[in-house]
């Protein structure tokens, strides 16, 4: 009955069938006649001018246009789209998430969805995690693009202004995530339309997210900032760092143990905070000589104690950072093990890391722009996803983005053998059953991929290993140079592979090896040939073919030997027999040395075995030292293994141990959206204002001059009508009007109001007032176009709205950070932070909007130019 039911409410079964039956049928049926088309690009071509000139909708052509480009890829690279690739390219094409399992070809099948939208014209981006991912995909994909008649742009972060346009320009861009959402920011801060990159019309029209839950969960809570140097003393960090070495770590108040929380500072592993306590406080002010820390003027002491306690307790080297060969702090994605060069904590945490480290210290920055990735994707006219695992975060994706998650079939089943966890009472009980494993598998000649949660733990492991005589590959964050070349091969026969969070991400493990990548990377380091040109394509997939055509093909490439041929083909026919010998030892063996906080994360290391229908195998080593099973398992598990004496060197297989462990992975899962949704709702806040500020921003940027003159003219009035109603209320008697303060006001934005009889405005009703007040106004606004010239002045206005809106808005930033920082602590009276932040917030734009308005009128009316101008 239970079968019956799912079956009638599988919403996925059911739009998959849809799909294949509207778009896969179709498409199958139009292959032989697609097949038979001389020229691609003219007939795709064709395709994009019935959408432009002929007016025909993008839907009504996804059936030739997805069987043009399946043929394009059979023609170019040598792939043509399987029937479940065509499923995945219409999802996304549909706005959703498509999930599919690791092998399945995910770049391929962006191509469909980048391909048929790039017709619309208006320009399509493919996002990825890094910059390897997105110059791969740009390459490999580029002949297919070429053919059907696109161009294809790759945006980095070295390129200029001028040359990210000509990028951006292109038909689909492949950027990376953190890359495009500072061209989207820095776009807002341009002084010119030249200095923008993306395009004017259509910035943001249609993009895929690569690893979409990685960049759109998991960094979800870290939001882009582009920040400058703000004035503030950095040497006091270094006071700070050696003055908390004189403090003592305590224990916090427990109920029924302690009513007072015990030493000078208690820490909060799992919100990473810091308390203070009175002990620690009076110990504080006695080492800084200052009377009270929490007074206004030692505001910043109390700010850098506490960051500096942070930063000694709870942010750890080789786990949270890594400080490179320059001297520079660099922070370690949590969840990819990637270093993210150029990303800083906030708040002067990095700064007091700095200066734990005993490295120079970089000065403290000032936000000038951010957005937050949940608000930056969401302006997108169409954006979809692709991963290997979001359908456990289908509601996030649903609640936030509004985009459900289709789980796409697999070209062949799934085979890999999943064994139950192994729990340890140690970690050095662990470490020795994972050693032991890796012996007794390694000794069958298996490859294994070992899989860690930090660097410390990756640099371990190898220690071990090395101690009985295990030679073996380590990628983490020092070494990530390396990672498509160490996991290209951590397939081959007696291979043994240490990955930190990352396990290959966007590289496949192919069994035996990859042949096509270390001959790729042979032609490009001996002959100087990228492997994605064309005829290194040809030559390349002609060797993996054992095509006879390989010899004439590989001549045809300047420096190329038939030596170097000869070796090409037996490197092939090396790697197609150990190929065959891994998967009959039973594939790939996955090692997981501790459960992740995100069940995502170990199913992404589980998925790099039993790719395109490989066998494989998996299993997690878990131990109650472990972080996740120490901050957040059930104590009660803990204790009673504790009471029963449990032996270190026999794991333990209860029910009750895996079920701790789910529970744990549960609540850090729900504590981690809580903590994304609360970041969303107090960025939606500032969201709404931030489209109000670069939409008028745009406005005066892009629109004619008269549109600039019309909004200036608009901003004056509003601000003659503040002074009125400030000055001349209505709802008083005239003879109490202020009109010696309007005159004061008015004459300091507008002197040119000197002769205007301020007055006589008091025996006029107040809309008469406000007519005769803004005639003038009027007057002197033509006078001063008049006497700088309508040309002069219009450059004049533009770049006075300009400056004056980053100005206030740079310092509105600047004060909502210290809002967002503060308002937590109006939970103590019993009101809600949010509904005060909210309402603050609001009050706050509002005065900015007023004190713009008034910068503008001031400067239109006060600005002079030198002759020279």
């Amino acid at each position: 009955m239970f079968r019956v039911l799912n079956q009638m409410f599988d919403n996925n079964k059911r739009d998959v069938e849809r799909i294949v039956k509207t778009v896969v049928q179709p498409v199958n049926a139009l292959e032989e006649e697609t097949m038979k088309v001389d020229n691609l690009a003219e007939a795709f071509m064709a395709l994009r001018r019935r959408i432009i000139e002929g007016g025909e909708s993008l839907d009504d052509l996804i059936v030739p246009a997805f069987a043009l480009i399946r043929e394009a890829g059979r023609r170019s690279i040598g792939k043509r789209h399987y029937d479940v690739q065509l499923i995945g390219g219409a999802a996304l094409h549909q706005g959703r998430i498509a999930e599919m399992k690791t092998g399945e070809g995910k770049t391929l099948v962006a191509s469909l969805a980048l391909a048929f939208n790039a017709l619309e014209a208006k320009g399509c981006h493919l996002v990825t995690v890094n910059d390897y991912l997105a110059r791969v995909g740009a390459e490999e994909m580029g002949l297919l693009y070429r053919t059907l008649g696109l161009s294809v742009g790759l945006s980095t972060r070295e390129l200029q202004p001028m040359q990210k346009q000509a990028q951006y320009a292109c038909d689909i861009t492949y950027v990376t995530n953190s890359e495009l959402g500072f061209d989207y920011l820095r776009d807002n801060m341009a002084q010119s339309r030249e200095a923008l990159v993306l395009r004017a019309d259509h910035p943001l029209h249609f993009a895929i997210v690569d690893e979409v839950d990685s960049i759109l969960i998991d960094e979800a809570r870290t939001p882009l900032i582009i920040s400058g140097a703000a004035e503030k003393a950095t040497d006091q960090y270094y006071v700070m760092a050696k003055l908390i070495r004189r403090l003592k770590r305590g224990l916090p108040a427990e109920p029924g143990v302690r009513t007072e929380p015990t030493e000078d500072y208690t820490i909060e592993e799992k919100g990473k905070q810091v308390h203070l306590t009175e002990q620690g406080i009076s110990k504080i002010e006695r080492l800084l000589s200052i009377h009270d820390l929490y007074s206004p003027e030692a505001m910043d002491k109390a700010h850098m104690i506490t960051q500096a306690i942070r930063a000694y307790e709870l942010y750890h080297r080789e786990k949270d950072y890594i400080v490179n060969s320059e001297g520079e702090v660099i922070i370690v994605d949590e969840f990819t093990g990637r270093s993210m060069p150029g990303r800083r904590y906030g708040e002067g945490l990095h700064q007091a890391i700095e200066a734990k480290e005993g490295v120079k210290i970089e000065n403290e920055n000032q936000t000038l722009a951010t957005i937050t990735y949940q608000n930056f994707f969401r302006l997108y006219d169409k954006f979809a996803g692709m991963t290997g695992t979001a359908k456990t975060e289908e509601k996030e994706f649903l609640d936030i983005y509004g985009s459900d998650v289709l789980v796409i079939p697999t070209n062949r089943p799934v085979i890999r053998k999943d064994a139950e966890d192994l729990v340890y009472m140690t970690r050095d009980g662990k470490y020795n059953a994972v050693v032991k494993e890796v012996q007794e598998i390694h000794a069958t000649g298996r490859p294994i991929l070992i899989g860690t949660a930090s660097i410390v733990t990756s640099e371990q492991l190898s220690a071990k290993l090395q101690e009985v005589g295990i030679q073996h590959s380590v990628l983490n964050a020092k070494f990530e140079a390396q990672e498509a070349a160490i996991i290209a091969q951590a397939g081959r026969s007696g291979t043994v592979t240490i990955a930190t969070n990352m396990a290959g991400r966007g590289t496949d493990i192919k069994l035996g090896g990859d042949a096509e990548f270390i001959l790729g990377q042979a032609l490009e380091q001996n002959f100087g040939v990228s492997r994605f040109a064309p005829e290194a394509e040809a030559f390349i997939k002609a060797i993996s073919r054992s095509d006879p055509a390989a010899t004439e093909l590989g001549l045809k490439i300047a420096g190329v030997t038939p030596e170097f041929i000869a070796q090409a083909q037996q490197l092939q026919a090396d790697t197609n027999a150990d190929h065959t010998r891994v998967q009959e030892l039973g594939g790939l063996h996955i090692i997981g040395t501790e459960r992740h906080e995100s069940r995502r994360i170990d199913n992404q290391l589980r998925g790099r075995a039993g790719r395109q229908g490989d066998p494989g195998s998996s299993r997690f080593f878990v131990s109650f030292d472990d972080d996740l099973m120490r901050l957040f398992a059930n104590e009660r598990v803990v204790s009673m293994m504790g009471r029963l004496g449990a032996d270190d060197t026999v794991p333990i297989e209860a029910k009750m141990v895996t079920g701790a462990i789910e529970k744990a992975q549960a609540r850090v899962e729900s504590r981690n959206f809580d903590t994304r949704k609360q970041l969303l709702e107090f960025d939606n806040v500032m969201s709404k204002q931030r489209d109000t500020v670069y939409a008028q921003r745009r406005e005066v940027l892009l629109g004619p001059d008269q549109d600039v003159e019309e909004s200036t003219e608009g901003m004056i009035a509003d601000f003659v009508d503040l002074q009125l109603a400030t000055y001349l209320p209505m709802e008083q008697s005239h003879d109490t009007w202020d009109i010696e303060g309007l005159k004061s006001s008015m004459l300091d934005a507008v002197p040119q109001l000197e002769g205007f009889d301020f007055e006589g405005l008091r025996h006029l009703s107040p809309a008469d007032a406000q007519d005769r007040l803004l005639s003038a106004v009027a007057d002197a606004f033509d006078q001063r176009k008049e006497e700088l010239s309508p040309t002069m002045f219009n450059s004049l206005s533009r770049y006075v709205l300009l400056q004056t809106v980053d100005q206030h808005w740079k310092e509105h930033l600047h004060g909502m950070d210290v809002l967002r920082q503060g308002i937590g602590l109006r939970g103590y009276g019993q009101r809600d932070p949010f509904t005060e932040y909210k309402f603050e917030a609001t009050n706050m734009f509002n005065e900015m909007i007023d004190n713009l308005k008034a910068d503008v009128t001031k400067f239109v009316f006060r600005m002079q130019f030198g002759e020279s101008a």
